[in-house]
């Protein structure tokens, strides 16, 4: 079915409202993979509800609408879709307990053409239901690679963050657990290819791989942790592009290199397989 452009842009996402609290709050960190060092205090912090500090892209799974992408009857050759590129911004440092509400909405569609595919550009506002305060606002590229050649505007992409040619000036190594998509997926994204063998392989994986936005959040993570001092009232905006999947297990390498007083640009890869997992990554800070 050839997607109609004017029905996309104008499409209902569901808005949806949620309440969290500390638990949710720390298996979403236990799912980026924070406190499998059990003496780390600086990780502690993230899964201490006495102590409790909320990893800044906890936004990533609040006000979620699922996925509406194959729920709604857009035309949308959905099983092709591939998240592409992502970005954070947070307004205000998450609290730790809220009621929020969720509301997305598509802001634009490029059609690359015919064989091709197409990139849907796609918002969420995360807003506290009570005080109506933006907390984050999400962004996200879903690359629709067939679904090109409807006969909607053709020009290019915005380019990606550029990464330095020099060495980084800081790094640090993330470890994953085995448990990692497991765990993870409890955050609201029951997708089976990161939790049954079978349909991982019928994938084409060896295995069930990490969520995109797990592997978001264990660059943010880092970034937290090496990068802002363990502070994460300082992580004001970070989004790059996804290009490889984790394997559940794995180590991942996160550099980064500084742009400015408050800016910085990142890659995330796993060494031991020699792969990008996430590049053009840029973040911002307080």
């Amino acid at each position: 079915m050839t997607i109609d452009p004017e029905r996309l842009l104008a499409a209902q996402i569901p808005q949806i409202e949620q309440h969290y609290d500390w638990q949710q709050c720390i298996v979403y960190a236990l799912g980026i993979g924070v406190g499998l060092d059990p003496m780390d205090e600086a990780d502690l912090a993230f899964v201490d509800e006495t102590r409790l500090k909320v990893q800044p892209t906890m936004a990533n799974v609040m006000g979620y609408p699922g996925f509406w992408m194959r729920d709604l009857p857009l035309g949308l050759d959905w099983v092709r879709t591939v998240h592409g590129e992502h970005s954070t911004r947070i307004h205000r440092p998450l609290p730790a307990k809220a009621s929020v509400r969720g509301t997305s909405r598509i802001v634009d569609l490029i059609d690359k053409g015919e064989g091709r595919g197409a990139l849907i550009f796609v918002e969420r506002e995360i807003a506290d239901m009570h005080s109506g305060e933006l907390l984050a606002t999400v962004r996200q590229t879903v690359f629709c690679r067939g679904d090109g050649g409807f006969g909607g505007e053709r020009r290019a992409q915005p380019a990606p963050h550029a990464i330095p040619a020099r060495e980084p000036d800081a790094a640090i190594e993330l470890p994953t657990s085995p448990q990692s998509a497991l765990i993870y997926r409890l955050c609201g994204d029951y997708n089976p290819l990161h939790a049954v063998p079978a349909i991982a392989r019928e994938a084409g994986f060896a295995r069930p791989i990490l969520h995109g936005l797990a592997t978001f959040g264990v660059a943010g993570h880092g970034i937290v942790k090496r990068w802002c001092d363990g502070d994460p009232a300082a992580l004001r905006e970070m989004g790059g592009r996804f290009s490889s999947p984790v394997l559940p297990g794995e180590t991942v390498r996160l550099e980064l290199w500084r742009e400015g007083p408050t800016r910085a640009a990142f890659r995330a890869s796993v060494p031991a397989r020699g792969a990008v997992v996430i590049d053009n990554g840029h973040l911002e800070t307080a």
